[in-house]
Formats: structure tokens, C-alpha cells, sequence
């Protein structure tokens, strides 16, 4: 059965209890390369790495091949490690060396095997080895994790204005977020070195390292985006697209994502407010809904999300989130298709309809979801 990795992979890492026979699966691969790294590092002396690390694709090995390396003992050490990618791809005769192998597997050896992503989950191997599944991070735990890894990896800190500035112009693809903070730490550092601070000094990346180094700036997020189609400010709402578009990893299709989960929460949000439901609740409720749907794009950390939803959900009617759900779905079917529009062009018309939708009112109360609703 597999588990999620990180904090119990670390403790038993940490604690030096390595299991025979490890599988790595999952969508996320800077993930598990990440987590490769660690286990060689914790299970290969680098003074004996050259004669007791072996690492092999499954389509290159055969029976006799994968035998040899699985039968051959640590070399000055206690132990050995060998790592097989892509083990879906072993044929038939080498996945039954393989089978017998971790029935009984060698004491001095650590087997370490690897799926890419898009890849199904193998079940014999799940039940045969220790096996850690590394599905993309939330957007919650993406910013946990850049907080982490400028502290573990980098020798930095990071703000946590930083990190929201930092999610909100890169997004959540971990390898990006990676490349481009190492690119902010590096330029602090310099920064701290061109004034004549002591090498020793700590390393703090703020808002401004992040503006003047990725390029965005507060208020200019794909969070500003979302927040300013949630309360309907076209002004704000058109002038961001560009802004967003420009950011790195960013695109048309990422922002009609992001505002479609918006939009399927606002048209929740208004249908349990008819029933009833305060805000301080649907806050809470918003909180379970997207940890029962975590794969849900959301453009943002969950807090702020949720913060929103909650926020403009009385603003909308049932007739315009119907509405909004038909523009988004006719906008992504343009994105996709040959066309003479840009797709700043195709988002911006997009965002100024969303905008102008009918509305509650700012101070609407639930009630008739049919029209707009009584003030308070």
C-alpha cells in the first residue's frame, strides 16, 4: 500500500532504518527526484559511490543483468544501493527476476524502483516494496514547501509576503519555483555582499527581491485577477490580464482554469447560503470542499481562495454562475482553436463579460436565486 512521502521517507532517512526495497510513484517527478537524491545520499558513502551505486533504465536490463547487480555485495561499506527507472518498462522474463527477488531480498542492499508520471500505480510492487506515492502539491503545501526549501536548500529565509508573491507570478510547478527562487537567493546574497555585510550575515528574501528579480509585482498576482472578477471590478479585472499573461508559466488556459474552480465555488457557495449557511461556516466549508477535490486548480494559496469565495459569494446570482460557467467553457473552446484573436485578447473580453454579469449587490443576503436579492 503506498503512502505519502516526505515526513515519514525523512524520519526513517534520518533514522538510518532503510527498507530493502523501495517503489516510487506518482505525477509530480521533481518530486521523487527530489526524494531519490535523499536516499542515495542517506544510503551511498560518496567515498565507495562509484562502486556501490548502480543505476539502470528498465528497458535496458535483461534477466541475467538485473541478477548480477541485485547478487553483488557492498564494497567497503555496509551497504549498496541500486536504482531502476522506469521499471514498468522491464519485460516479462526480467519482472520475474525482479519478483523473486523481493520475495527475499538481499540484507546489504537497497532496491530502488521508479515510475514516471502519467504512469498507473503497479500494485505487485506496491505490495512488495515500500512504497511512497509523490502527487503534486495543493497550493497550501506549495507554499510550505517554498518556504522550506529556501530554509533547507538555499540557506534563506523567506517572507511569507514573499512566498505569495513568489506563488502568485510563478505558480505551482515546483521546478520553476525551484529555479526562480534560487535566481532571488542568489541575488540577496549579493546584494548582502556588494554592502560590505559579514558573509555570515542571514539571508532574507522579501517582496522587493522577488519584484526585482521574477518581474511581479504586488497586485498584479493571478490572485488580483481572481479577487477582481470576483467582485465584479472590470477596470481592475482588464488591466491585470497582461500583467498575468506576462508572468512566468502563466497562459491563457491556466487563468480560464483557475477562474472555472472559482466559479464552481461561488456557484456551491450561493446554493448553501439559499440553505442557510453563514460565512464564518462556508469558510469552513469551502476548506473541507477542496480537500475532498485537492487535484482542483485554484490559482492561489487555499486561505486566500477561500477568503474570497466567501467574501463575494453573495454578490452572485445562480442565472450569471450559470452564465459565467458557459462563457468560461466557449472561451477555452477558442483558446484551443485556430483563431484571429490573441490570447490576451480572448481573456480580456472574457474577464469584461464575467464583470458584467447581473449581480446581488455587495450587500445582497441569500435568498430568491433567481434575481437579485434584497439588501440586508
Amino acid at each position: 500500500m503506498s503512502t505519502t512521502p516526505h515526513k515519514p521517507l525523512n524520519a526513517a532517512l534520518k533514522a538510518r532504518a532503510f527498507a530493502h526495497a523501495y517503489y516510487f510513484h506518482g505525477d509530480d517527478d521533481f518530486l521523487k527526484e527530489d526524494a531519490v537524491r535523499q536516499v542515495v545520499a542517506a544510503v551511498v558513502d560518496p567515498a565507495t559511490r562509484d562502486f556501490n551505486l548502480e543505476v539502470r533504465r528498465g528497458a535496458e536490463l535483461d534477466p541475467q543483468t538485473l541478477d548480477g547487480l541485485l547478487a553483488t555485495p557492498p564494497m567497503m561499506a555496509d551497504r549498496r544501493m541500486v536504482v531502476v527507472r522506469d521499471v514498468g518498462a522491464l519485460k516479462k522474463d526480467v519482472r520475474g527476476t525482479l519478483d523473486r527477488y523481493l520475495q527475499r531480498p538481499a540484507s546489504d542492499t537497497v532496491l530502488l524502483l521508479l515510475t514516471p508520471a502519467g504512469t498507473k500505480a503497479d500494485k505487485g510492487l506496491c505490495e512488495r516494496a515500500e512504497a511512497y506515492e509523490f502527487a503534486p502539491l495543493n497550493e497550501d503545501r506549495v507554499a510550505k514547501w517554498i518556504a522550506h526549501h529556501a530554509q533547507a536548500e538555499l540557506g534563506a529565509t523567506i517572507t511569507p509576503e514573499a512566498v505569495r508573491l513568489l506563488q502568485g507570478g510563478v505558480g505551482a510547478e515546483l521546478q520553476q519555483l525551484s529555479a526562480e527562487l534560487d535566481k532571488v537567493v542568489s541575488y540577496v546574497r549579493g546584494e548582502r555582499d556588494a554592502a560590505g555585510a559579514d558573509a555570515g550575515a542571514p539571508i532574507v528574501v522579501d517582496e522587493a527581491a522577488v519584484s526585482a528579480v521574477v518581474g511581479v509585482r504586488r497586485g498584479e498576482t493571478m490572485g488580483d485577477l481572481l479577487d477582481a472578477v470576483a467582485r465584479q471590478d472590470a477596470r481592475t479585472a482588464a488591466a491585470l490580464v497582461g500583467h498575468v499573461l506576462a508572468q512566468p508559466k502563466a497562459s491563457a488556459v491556466v487563468v480560464v482554469m483557475a477562474l472555472s474552480t472559482q466559479m464552481l465555488a461561488l456557484a456551491w457557495g450561493q446554493a448553501r447560503r439559499a440553505q442557510g449557511a453563514s460565512p464564518g461556516a462556508l469558510n469552513g466549508e469551502y476548506f473541507n470542499l477542496l480537500k475532498e477535490a485537492p487535484s482542483s486548480y485554484v490559482g492561489r494559496p487555499w486561505g486566500e481562495a477561500t477568503k474570497a469565495w466567501t467574501a463575494n459569494v453573495d454578490r452572485w446570482t445562480a442565472p450569471s454562475l450559470d452564465r459565467a460557467l458557459a462563457l468560461l467553457l466557449e472561451t477555452d473552446a477558442s483558446l484551443k482553436e485556430t483563431r484571429l484573436s490573441s490570447d490576451e485578447q480572448l481573456l480580456e473580453t472574457l474577464v469584461l463579460a464575467l464583470c458584467a454579469l447581473p449581480n446581488a449587490g455587495p450587500n445582497a443576503r441569500p435568498g430568491a436565486s433567481g434575481g437579485p436579492r434584497r439588501a440586508a
